[in-house]
This record gives structure tokens, C-alpha cells and sequence, in this order.
């Protein structure tokens, strides 16, 4: 479905009207229904490591399963990451562009665009046909925040479009997190340096969903992909309730560095909770 929304249309997202009080008019191709989701906003810098294309990917997913929108902008690195996340968990993503929704830009991102459009909503403040130029992505960054409860910055070097997108959240009041990375890489210096300025870090992926007061929803097939290590660090923590990595390797033999990176993996699926050195088991 293609069409535009007016500001003064009743399908035209409220949220939008707070926000974005200039934004007159809204073209889509799409589900215009899903502008009444809650969403989340994943974004972050086009060139970006494995890990923040990982962390993002994760995110979307785990979005998906609890029922909430991502928002991005379809670019290449991060914003490609959240979107397939979502998607490939069979959830819903909304991309915001900078040109018309007909243009494809990246062109790397045809099929991802046409697929969004399939089974998403693509949304631009440009009539179809429009070629977007640079000033054109900044801008529409406003239109992410404003669309979503809670923004996520993965990945961001000093001088990213993604630190532009976390100014506008903490403008319009939004939740807004940051994800830690390497103090010596140079995609994570922005990012560093919003949680430095005092900008929630994200530890847990699952904080995002609980700050929204959503109970997580695990998948217990993740529970059938798990490693035998894997599994025995689980039913100790399972069986006990509350426990610490020493008890862990008490109960398991498995060696405590071994142990973090196990329950590193468990956290990323959804699995379990970890806080100020104690491991809980994540809701069912």
C-alpha cells in the first residue's frame, strides 16, 4: 500500500504532532498501521565492527519477540543489523528515509527496502521520486526519536549521524541508551562519550523492555540451542535462583573465565539476567 498522510488525517501517528509539529505531511509505502505500535529506535554508524552489527541484530530480534517496533533508518552498518533483526524474528520494522520511498538508497539495500515495504512500512517526509541529498538524512533523524519510546545508539565514532538522532531523543525526552564498547575503538568513541555524559548504558539488552514495564518474552527454543556448558550453567542457575560466578564454578568445574563468556551468551539469548555480580533466571 502507498499513500500519504496529512497532519490533519486521523491515521496521521500523534506522536508525530508532539514532536514533529512541522512535519505537514507523511508518505508511506507500507502498513500505515504500525505508526501506532510501541517502538524502539536502533541506530548507529554505517561502517561499524562485527560486534555492533551483532548487539544490533540482537536488539531487533529480541524487539520482535516482545512485540515492539524498530525504527531506523535503513542505512548500511547498524541500521541494516536492527532491521534484519526484527524481521528474520517475524517481527515489524519501520524504516525512515531520506529520499522518497521509491529511491533506493543504500543501493546495497534494494531487496532489504522492498522487503520492508512487504512487510514493514516505509516512511519519508518526501513525495515519491525524491533524491535525497546529505542534508536530507540529518533531518529526517528527528523522525526516528520521535517515533520511538526508547533510543538505542550501538555504535557511533565523534562525528556520526547517530549522535545527531540521540540529541533529538534527549530533546523530546526519550529514553536513551548507549551501548559500551571498546575504549580504544574509534566506532565506539561516540557512544563512550555519551555514556560519559551520563547516558544510560546499555549492559542488558532486555533493560530496554523492562524501562517500558514489558515482562520479557523469552522463546523457549532457545533453551534447545544451548552447549552442554552452556546448559549446565543454566539448570545451576535455574535450580538455585540467585547466584554468583564462584558458586557457578563451584557447582559446574567450568573455569570462571569460561563461565562469563557463557553467561554472556545466555544473556543474548534472552536466557537469563545478570546484576552487580548476581545471575538471575530471565522470566518465562
Amino acid at each position: 500500500m502507498q499513500g500519504k498522510l496529512l497532519i490533519d488525517d486521523d491515521k496521521f501517528p500523534q506522536i508525530l504532532r508532539d514532536f514533529v509539529p512541522d512535519l505537514g505531511v507523511l508518505y508511506f509505502e507500507g502498513d500505515p498501521g504500525l505508526l501506532q505500535n510501541r517502538c524502539i529506535a536502533i541506530v548507529g554508524s554505517r561502517k561499524c565492527t562485527q560486534y555492533g552489527k551483532t548487539v544490533a541484530k540482537t536488539i531487533g530480534r529480541r524487539a520482535a519477540e516482545n512485540g515492539v517496533t524498530v525504527v531506523s533508518g535503513l542505512a548500511k552498518g547498524i541500521d541494516t543489523a536492527g532491521h534484519l533483526g526484527a524481521l528474520e524474528a517475524g517481527g515489524k520494522t519501520i524504516a525512515v528515509l531520506g529520499g522518497g520511498t521509491d529511491h533506493f538508497y543504500p543501493p546495497e539495500n534494494r531487496k532489504l527496502q522492498q522487503r520492508i515495504a512487504r512487510e514493514g512500512l516505509l516512511l519519508s517526509e518526501h513525495e515519491p521520486g525524491y533524491i535525497a541529498r546529505s542534508y536530507d538524512f540529518p533531518k529526517r533523524n528527528r523522525l526516528i526519536s520521535a517515533l520511538a519510546e526508547s533510543v538505542v545508539v550501538v555504535e557511533a565514532p565523534n562525528r556520526s549521524g547517530a549522535l545527531i538522532t540521540a540529541e533529538c531523543a534527549e530533546e523530546q525526552g526519550k529514553n536513551l541508551y548507549a551501548v559500551p564498547g571498546n575504549i580504544t575503538s574509534y566506532y565506539s568513541f561516540g557512544t563512550n562519550q555519551l555514556i560519559r555524559e551520563n547516558t544510560t548504558p546499555l549492559i542488558l539488552i532486555d533493560d530496554i523492555f523492562l524501562d517500558l514495564n514489558i515482562s520479557p518474552y523469552i522463546k523457549e527454543d532457545n533453551l534447545l540451542d544451548l552447549g552442554e556448558d552452556e546448559r549446565k550453567v543454566f539448570e545451576v542457575i535455574k535450580n538455585c535462583g540467585e547466584v554468583t560466578i564462584d558458586e557457578i564454578y563451584h557447582k559446574t568445574n567450568i573455569k570462571p573465565s569460561e563461565i562469563n563468556g557463557i553467561i554472556t551468551i545466555l544473556e543474548m539469548k534472552g536466557i537469563i539476567f545478570s546484576s552487580l555480580g548476581k545471575v538471575f533466571v530471565a522470566k518465562f
